[in-house]
């Protein structure tokens, strides 16, 4: 069950993004609390992305072939409105059910409770577009991620936490790319693994997570390097506006 604490951090999300979730918080915490520890892979490509029809049939068939639980944000495939309803035809035959009744997946139509799945202990990895306030929230909480960059600097963020953070293992990149389930289910029993790459990802996402909330912490005269590159920042500005005015004067 959410405690009080939890319960507040979602309402208050929830009205600063200004979204109705397709799920309670409530329901998927329950949810995520059922599984293993590091088992769940959570699926999302963010508000304003989605892939092809082909390639969503592929990843539905290679997660439900991994075995591994899931949390899908689902939206309509490339070339239909992302804000309308989903059909189940562009989702194999009978898998919505067959996940369902061996509650191994949970589709989460609109949003979904973002922050709060990926900071929960059962969350093993984050699928995604790579967009940098996804990479963000993941690699604060210590998520590693699975890349299938989309669009805009996605490929970048991609590039640069597979080669230079380790934190990071590319699934596709693009709209185009071509997926099978194979794959699929290669890499999501990578990531899922307590030891090997899986398990070296995990430390190498912890480890940044934990130089993130570093760098944010604020402890009387001790700040983190974000905390006083603002104050510099603002120092800078002030500064700058005492000597226009200095010079005017």
């Amino acid at each position: 069950m959410l405690n009080s604490n939890s319960s507040r951090t979602s309402i208050l999300s929830q009205q600063h993004s200004g979204r109705d979730y397709g799920i309670s918080t409530q329901k998927c915490i329950e949810w995520l609390d059922s599984k293993s520890n590091f088992s769940v892979i959570y699926i999302s490509f963010g508000s304003q992305n989605t892939i092809g029809s082909s390639q969503m049939l592929e990843l539905a068939k290679g997660l439900e072939q991994s075995g591994k639980p899931f949390i899908w944000v689902i939206r309509p495939p490339i070339g239909f409105d992302l804000k309308g309803e989903f059909r189940s035809e562009w989702l194999p035959e009978g898998f919505e059910e067959r996940i369902s009744d061996r509650k191994q997946g949970l589709l989460v139509r609109k949003w979904a409770p973002q922050l709060e799945i990926l900071r929960h202990k059962s969350t093993a990895a984050f699928l995604s577009h790579c967009g940098w306030n996804s990479v963000m929230e993941a690699l604060s909480q210590g998520v590693p991620i699975i890349g299938w960059p989309l669009a805009a600097e996605q490929a970048y963020n991609a590039k640069m936490m597979v080669e230079e953070m380790g934190v990071c293992v590319d699934l596709a990149r693009g709209v185009g790319s071509g997926v099978m389930a194979e794959e699929v289910r290669k890499v999501v029993e990578l990531v899922s693994e307590e030891g090997g790459k899986g398990g070296e990802m995990k430390r190498k996402a912890v480890e940044n997570g934990e130089r993130m909330k570093a760098a944010m912490r604020e402890e009387g005269v001790r700040k983190g390097s974000s905390v006083k590159a603002m104050d510099d920042f603002v120092s800078a500005i002030v500064s700058a506006a005492e000597r226009r005015r200095s010079v005017r004067g």
